[in-house]
């Protein structure tokens, strides 16, 4: 096996589902978002997980997506978050998906090709309360209810919304988010009013788990606190309710392929960015930025070598990256490099040393990096 690979701890994810559960109450569903691979994470074993634990539903961002969860045994419903082109109106059919639909046009589309193949296929509405992204006007949400119930092959089993800042505690964003759930209940009012049922009412993302529980309706759909990183603190809104706990579920380790000595004023990497103060031993680490390590952490991120941390220097490779491990001999040819998760900092530290965020850092983990996944 190939020395970079990433470490995906299940119990961890299993634990932050747990306790994800204990947040918003038994009553409540939780939708699993699975899409870019489940973060990073390897999207089929993270599935059957989430699955075996309680989850009610999973959420991915293209019908490729969806296929390749099929072709892996997963039956369970799958939500399909983002507008996929006509042409792929195929694989939503053959795969059973559950697209969000928020426009007459598609709606029409999905219902002829359900008939046609003589399938009864469900859909949410989804409405857009101020993210100004998909989803359909507030004014419009009633019309389009009674457009999907009176489809002859679409079922209506849900009403969705998403929100735009619900992990930011400042007083505006609070407030932006507060008047996102007003409009979304005005929304679910209107269908209500003409007879039809909205079926699952859903909204809450990762922040709104963590700070809104107004926001929870009938399902929950957190991505990267179930991957372990919270993207806002209960304090900072004053919150009653006691700190979620959310432990990172990736580590990224490599081995030591080389070690060179380098001289004073030697430099190392392309650019001559770094040069050496003094004579010292480098270790070439068979990991770069086609593996997922952002060049931008060049000289400015690290790697844990037999609990020891040592400097990344130089600029990042496609393939390689290198320490400053000294000349002290303690550091040997083989030994694991922990990069980030574990005994090193996570991938939130990392995302914020180059002004990002932890989902990149995560996703970016390329298909060449295995997965190991551990119970």
């Amino acid at each position: 096996m190939r020395a970079t690979r990433a470490i995906v701890h299940l119990d961890r994810f299993l634990r932050n589902f747990r306790a994800v559960q204990e947040r918003i109450g038994s009553q409540r569903l939780i939708c699993v978002p699975v899409k870019a691979d489940a973060y990073g994470h390897g999207a089929a074993a993270i599935a059957r997980a989430a699955l075996g634990a309680g989850a009610s539903c999973l959420a991915i961002a293209c019908v490729e997506e969806g296929a390749e969860l099929r072709k892996d045994g997963i039956t369970a419903p799958i939500l399909l978050f983002s507008q996929p082109l006509s042409d792929e109106i195929p694989g939503i059919i053959e795969n059973q998906l559950i697209p969000f639909v928020s426009d007459v046009e598609f709606i029409t589309m999905l219902d002829k090709a359900a008939a046609a193949a003589k399938i009864r296929l469900s859909v949410h509405l989804k409405v857009d309360t101020g993210m100004g992204r998909m989803g359909c006007a507030l004014d419009e949400a009633a019309e389009l209810a009674r457009c999907i119930k009176a489809s002859a092959a679409l079922d209506y089993t849900g009403t969705a919304t998403h929100l735009a800042v619900s992990d930011s505690a400042a007083p505006g964003d609070i407030a932006y988010t507060r008047m996102q759930v007003i409009r979304f209940k005005q929304a679910i009012n209107c269908i209500w009013e003409t007879g039809i049922d909205p079926g699952i009412m859903h909204a809450a993302n990762s922040g709104a788990v963590i700070l809104h529980p107004e926001t929870w309706f009938d399902m929950v759909r957190p991505g990267i606190l179930l991957y372990g990183y919270k993207t806002a603190e209960e304090a900072d809104v004053g919150l009653s309710l006691p700190p979620i706990k959310a432990e990172p579920v990736m580590e990224l380790r490599t081995n030591v392929a080389f070690i060179r000595q380098v001289k004073k004023g030697e430099t190392v990497s392309y650019g001559r960015t770094w040069a050496a103060r003094q004579d010292t031993e480098i270790a070439v680490l068979p990991l770069g930025y086609a593996d997922g390590l952002p060049r931008l952490v060049s000289n400015r991120w690290q790697a844990v070598i037999g609990g020891k941390t040592y400097s990344l220097v130089g600029r990042i490779c496609m393939d390689q990256c290198m320490a400053d491990i000294g000349t002290a001999g303690e550091v040997k040819r083989w030994d694991e490099a922990v990069i980030f998760g574990g005994i090193a900092p996570d991938a939130g530290v990392l995302s914020r040393r180059i002004g990002t965020i932890p989902y990149e850092i995560t996703c970016n983990i390329s298909k060449r990096v295995p997965r190991l996944v551990t119970s």
